[in-house]
């Protein structure tokens, strides 16, 4: 069994609630990025002794939030000794918008696993796009790159559409399964 890290940001819980949603799925462990922008005590110890970290953030004018850039930054210490190469990435953002710009935080998340070495996971879903789709469905957002949520600015967390929460139980499940077949 692999052991799979979930490392995120969350603004106002939108963003928490998917990651705690991911990490059911990935049966992992949770690493909560603070409001300042760093890890609690022995985060980067979990993140290098981790076979796959899921990333996560929400996306904020066009891309991840302050905090979580100020970690990706940091993670440049781990990039210089190659501490994460060949492990599994995957990873899931959140905005207001079905929308949002959403594309270019992924991208970003993509391209941070990419500098480090890694092997990125990307969804494995077909979109639900036909008339009858509806929130409820699995990936009604149409992602492929990974995982997509939306929050709408006036909901609150309990009201995120259940079609995001199962993609993001089977998204967090899908990159745990491949971190296990790899670590064999």
């Amino acid at each position: 069994m692999s052991k799979t890290i979930v490392v995120y940001h969350s603004g106002y819980g939108h963003t928490k609630h998917v990651a705690e949603v991911v990490a059911e799925g990935a049966g992992a462990e949770l690493l909560a990025i603070d409001a300042e922008g760093n890890l609690p005590e022995g985060g980067w110890d979990k993140l290098a002794a981790a076979d796959a970290i899921i990333f996560g953030t929400p996306t904020y004018m066009g891309g991840p939030s302050w905090q979580f850039k100020k970690f990706a930054d940091a993670s440049s210490k781990a990039w210089y000794t190659r501490a994460w190469q060949d492990k599994v990435f995957g990873g899931f953002t959140n905005s207001a918008s079905p929308v949002g710009d959403k594309g270019a935080t992924m991208i970003q998340l993509q391209t941070l696993a990419s500098q480090h070495g890694g092997l990125w996971v990307s969804l494995g879903l077909l979109p639900a796009n036909t008339k009858a789709a509806t929130h409820a469905d699995v990936n009604h957002l149409g992602g492929s790159v990974g995982l997509l949520v939306r929050s709408p600015s006036d909901a609150g967390v309990d009201e995120i559409p259940a079609g995001d929460l199962e993609t993001a139980k089977r998204y967090g499940q899908r990159v745990a399964d491949i971190a296990a077949r790899l670590s064999r």
